[in-house]
Order: structure tokens, then sequence, then C-alpha cells
């Protein structure tokens, strides 16, 4: 086995400088000066190409084919199993790195580095002119990189920057299930929010200080199964998870007139959080053990987030949790868990992604997934991006943005940081984990009093077992096919949706 125990090492060495790269990223959204940003770039880029170099030493090849050579002749036992899975999960990244050259490699990183921190200070300023040229340098640079990854795989170029993200997912299986929904959605928010309008909802007036805010996201991570020995929660202009499985890091914004958009951001992360956490922490750091790309790792946060935690059940445990820690008297007006259900489901159409509900956030992501394949393919030019935004904007949600680039094509950070490929992640997320949501309630019949006690083991425990230890021995279509007894079907969405905000069923 001297192949393969070679191959681990070298798994392990490149998750312990992905491991250093995510620490970088992470002081640099929390902690880093922002004078600091040309010399955190350099480094960065450095340590992209150390990645590179790492993963694409010329002796690889050799030791692959002699590793699956070794697994070949050692039998068919479970163990011998998950080293095949983990073996075809190093070749298959390997493949990936020795696609590009590292001179790309480089310049991609420099210039999403750039483009990111040209981001953040010219949205606020409402400054497309002078944004634009970085996405434009970006997305050139994707494309190079789209057109080389589709050469070698065969794929088409936007399903090779799809595959980075979300391993086995095809523009193929997207495309109708996105339609699906555009069919569903528009008749279905209309009805949801004429419905509402009759609902007396109490607004939740503040205000509420930081630290009650940040005591009582402590507190509620603590109980969904949160583990403060290897991890911590902190504070950045935009909430996401990061790190490494035994060094999770968790960030999010506070505002002291509005906690409810901070609380369930944490639980977002924190469903994110427990993933990493839960994976197998024998073999960290080898590719089997990697979170099966992120549609599935979004779907753990909105497993936690919007299938558990804006349920009444869960708003039930929190409610008076809420209370003793806002210093608020359990009669108060407008802090019972039937008022704190309505708040937490509101539909309404907006600008902002990150804001939206669970029933308007899909049309966000199929407006961009749209955008991004007609602006990787050349049929939509970055100087167009902004009417291209508005007329499907107007379409999808009956909202302009015109001159609002800040609400409108700027509003995200992943086209100005590279990440073209992602955002079909987060519908595809919420899919999943409407489908492992109904599944867990056929299975476990007790789900909701447990919730509403405040019990969240056998929740941890099942997600474990079908999800968290799996890592990425299963493409993304097989494990959920393995964890649900079928492929993904969007009618569990629907029937969500259809339950939650009108009380009936698909």
């Amino acid at each position: 086995m001297r192949a393969y125990r070679a191959v681990e090492d070298l798994a392990r060495r490149g998750h312990r400088l992905d491991h250093a790269r995510a620490m970088l990223k992470w002081d640099e959204a929390v902690m880093m000066p922002a004078g600091g940003s040309d010399a955190r770039a350099e480094t960065l880029a450095e340590l992209a190409v150390l990645s590179h170099e790492n993963a694409s030493r010329p002796e690889i090849p050799d030791l692959i084919a002699t590793a699956w050579a070794e697994l070949e002749a050692a039998g068919d036992d479970p163990e011998v199993a998950w080293m095949r899975a983990n073996l075809r999960e190093f070749e298959h990244g390997w493949r990936s790195e020795v696609a590009l050259p590292a001179d790309l490699v480089a310049r991609s990183t420099r210039a999403s580095v750039t483009s990111e921190h040209a981001w953040r200070r010219l949205r606020v300023e409402n400054d497309w002119e002078g944004f634009r040229p970085h996405l434009e340098n970006v997305l050139e640079l994707k494309q190079q990189e789209a057109a080389i990854r589709a050469g070698i795989s065969g794929l088409e170029p936007h399903d090779a920057l799809i595959e980075l993200y979300d391993p086995g997912t095809r523009s193929a299986t997207l495309d109708p299930v996105f339609a699906d929904l555009k069919a569903f959605l528009p008749d279905f928010i209309a009805a949801v929010v004429e419905r509402q309008r009759t609902e007396n909802v109490i607004p939740l007036e503040g205000p509420f200080p930081i630290d009650a805010q940040r005591d009582l996201a402590l507190e509620m991570m603590g109980h969904i199964g949160f583990d403060f020995s290897r991890g911590r929660l902190d504070v950045s202009h935009h909430p996401f998870c990061g790190g490494a499985p035994g060094d999770v890091r968790i960030t999010t914004r506070y505002n002291e007139s509005d906690f409810a958009r901070s609380f369930m951001a944490v639980l977002h992360e924190t469903g994110h959080a427990r993933y990493e956490q839960g994976r197998d922490p024998e073999s960290s750091g080898q590719p089997a053990t990697r979170a099966r790309g992120m549609g599935v790792h979004e779907s753990q946060s909105l497993f936690t987030e919007m299938q558990v935690a804006r349920s009444p059940e869960f708003l039930a445990f929190a409610a008076p949790i809420m209370r003793r820690h806002f210093r608020i008297e359990d009669d108060a007006p407008g802090w019972d868990a039937d008022n704190l259900h309505r708040v937490y489901t509101r539909v309404r159409p907006g600008h902002i992604r990150v804001d939206a509900d669970e029933a308007t956030y899909p049309v966000h992501v199929i407006l961009r997934y749209e955008l991004e394949k007609a602006l990787l393919s050349g049929d939509l030019a970055v100087d167009d991006l902004p009417g291209a935004w508005d007329e499907k904007m107007r379409a999808g949600l009956g909202l302009a943005t015109g001159d609002n680039h800040h609400d409108g094509c700027m509003q995200d950070v992943h086209w100005a940081a590279g990440l073209f490929g992602y955002f079909p992640s987060y519908t595809l997320g919420a899919l999943i984990a409407a489908q492992l949501m109904a599944t867990l309630r056929r299975e476990h019949p007790s789900l909701d009093d447990e919730v509403r006690q405040g019990r969240f083991e056998n929740i941890g425990a099942w997600l474990e077992r079908r999800i968290w230890s799996r890592g990425s021995q299963l493409t993304t279509p097989d494990l959920l096919e393995e964890a649900t007894g079928q492929a993904l079907d969007p009618q569990y969405f629907k029937a969500h949706l259809q339950r939650r905000y009108l009380g009936t069923e698909a």
C-alpha cells in the first residue's frame, strides 16, 4: 500500500494548505485592516500556487496508477471500498488541478482578490463603472478556465464550473427543475402575499443590545449541537462559515434595531458548521471525508434554518429563551410563539437575495443562474449586465433596479470573487433540505415533539448517518438517492411551501 499511503500524505498536505488559506480568508473578513488587501492578495496567490504545485506534482500519475493496482489486489472489505472512494476523489481533484496552468491560477487568484476588495468599496458608492473593469477581468479569466476544463472533461463550459461546487450536477438536471419552480412560484407568491395581508403581525421592537444578541446566538448554537471546542462565532461584513472540521469559524452581523436576521443567520451558519464538525474526524484531510459539494452544504444550513428553526415547534422552544436574553416579560405582546412564527414567515418580494424569504429566494437564484450562463457563453456582455438584471427582476418579482446597482447586479460578492458556477447550489440546497426533512418525518414521527422540547440529538444523529459521515464517497445525486430513496424532486420543496404558507398540500 506504499503508493496509496503516499497519496494520502499528499492529500493531507493539501488539506493543511487549504486550512491555512481558509484562516487567512477568515482573518481578511473579520480582522484584517483595509490597508492589508494588497499584501493579502499576494499571500493568497502564493498559497494558491503552493496548493496547485502540491496537487499536480509530476509523480502523481504513477502514484495513482500504482495505488489503483494495490487496491485492486486488496479485496473488497469496507475499508478497501472506502480507500477506493478516497482514491477516486483524489484523482478527480488532481485532474481538476492539472487542468489549469499555474500562471492562470495565480492570475485568477490575484484578479479575484483585487476584484472582491474593489467590490466592497465600490458597491457602497453604487459605482458600477468603477467596478465593471474588475468584473470583466475576472470573467475573462473564468471563461478561459471553463474552456480548459470543458475540453478535458467533455462537459459544457458552465457545467465544468458547476462541477467544482456540486460534482455530478448538470444544467440538464437544473434547467427543468428551475423551469418547474419558475412556473410555480409567481402565483404561489401572489397567493401567500394576499393571504398574509389579513394576518396581524406584531413587530418586534428594539433596541436589542448586541451583547444580548450574541449571548442568545451562542446559547442556541449550543442547543443545536455546535462544538465550541472546535469553533467560534465572530462578526463580519457578510455572514459565512469557514475553516476546517477541527477549526470551524462562523460569522454574522448585528443590528440593534433588528435581531431577527442575525438570529437566523447564526442558525443558518450553524447548519453549515455542524456538517463540518460532523464529518469523519479519523480521516480528516482525506478527499472522501470532504463535504459533498456546496448544494449538500447549503442543504444542511437550510435544513437547520428553514426546515427546523422557522417552524412553529422550534419557535415555541426559542420564545422564552429570547425573552430571557432581552429581559422581556413573558406576557409582552408579540413575544409568543405564534407571533414569532408570523414574523419569521413573511413573504415579500425584495431586491436583496440574502434578505429574501424562502419562497422568493429561488427567483433570485434562478435569475443569477441564467445571467451567469449568458455571461460565460458570451451571449451577455458585462456592460449589458445591469439592464439584463433589471429586466429579469421585473419579470420575476415585479421589482425594478434601474441605476440602483448597489441592490442590483453589485449586491453579491460571488462573481467579484470569481465564484462562477456557485449560485445553483443555493436552490439545490433548499430542494435537498425539503426532501431530507420529508424522509426524516416519515422515519421519525415524534420529530415535532422533540423540536418543541429543544431536543435535537436525533436530528443530528440522522443527518450524521445519512449525510455527514458519507463525506464525498458519492456524487451529489447519488448521495441524495441513498439518503432519501429517490432522485431530486422539486415536489417536496413545493409541498413544504404550500403546507407552511397556505396550509395546503401539493
